[in-house]
């Protein structure tokens, strides 16, 4: 693919900035990292796009950035978001079932299986004691704790053993996470799908976490963006 001429990208980048898809025709050869606004600095992306704010599926896509520069999709799947769609998530609110949108690190990984071969990414092996606290009152809030300690309440947290088939395999995602603002939402994961929509969080099948897993390289500096296709929370906006 040659480079974009300079009057391609730059209607791409005023379509970005109005939140708007662009026409198909202008985008079909240029792969979704390359219209975004920021894809963190690394070499790895995964990108969890939605139709519409209001929507509770989706595609998750990860990319490796090649040495020309030019992304390459490395792989795809559908995906499925909060049960109350998604939400910018500088204005998310604990406890209402959005999926924040936004660009995220991935701090690492965890589950209650043994990681997948392959893994590179700092993991976690989820034990009887582990948990993730979401109390508000807690100096540990959107934190992983084993064991939980005794200012967060286990009715305020996730006994993380107690999904064996969600977190089976997981990556945490940096939403609320490096500097937590108590009340706008902790314990947001790249997981297993459950059997139905998630209270937040992003889902893919199984195997394509084991595959996201086996490929994440964390000298790649990976991360996540989130969004929708157009509007307000359009992916390309972050």
């Amino acid at each position: 693919m040659r480079p974009l001429r300079a009057g391609i990208a730059v209607a791409l980048a005023s379509f970005a900035a109005l939140g708007a898809a662009p026409p198909a025709g202008a985008t079909a050869a240029v792969p979704l990292p390359a219209r975004m606004a920021d894809t963190g600095g690394g070499r790895q992306l995964i990108t969890a796009e939605a139709p519409r704010a209001s929507a509770t599926s989706g595609t998750v896509t990860w990319w490796d950035r090649r040495a020309d520069g030019r992304w390459a999709k490395a792989g795809s799947v559908t995906a499925r978001f909060g049960a109350k769609g998604l939400v910018e998530g500088a204005r998310r609110k604990q406890g209402t079932n959005t999926t924040p949108t936004g660009l995220y690190d991935l701090p690492f990984a965890f589950g209650v299986k043994a990681a997948p071969g392959g893994t590179r990414a700092a993991y976690r092996r989820v034990h009887r004691d582990s948990w993730w606290c979401q109390d508000n009152a807690s100096r540990s809030y959107n934190r992983w704790t084993e064991p939980r300690p005794a200012d967060c309440r286990a009715s305020e947290s996730e006994h993380l053993a107690d999904y064996d088939t969600q977190y089976a395999y997981a990556l945490v995602v940096g939403f609320n996470y490096h500097r937590p603002v108590h009340g706008r939402g902790a314990g947001i994961f790249l997981h297993v799908n459950g059997r139905a929509t998630t209270a937040g969080c992003v889902s893919v099948p199984q195997d394509a976490m084991r595959r996201i897993l086996a490929w994440a390289r964390p000298g790649k500096a990976p991360h996540i963006a989130i969004g929708t296709s157009g509007g307000a929370t359009a992916i390309t906006r972050y």
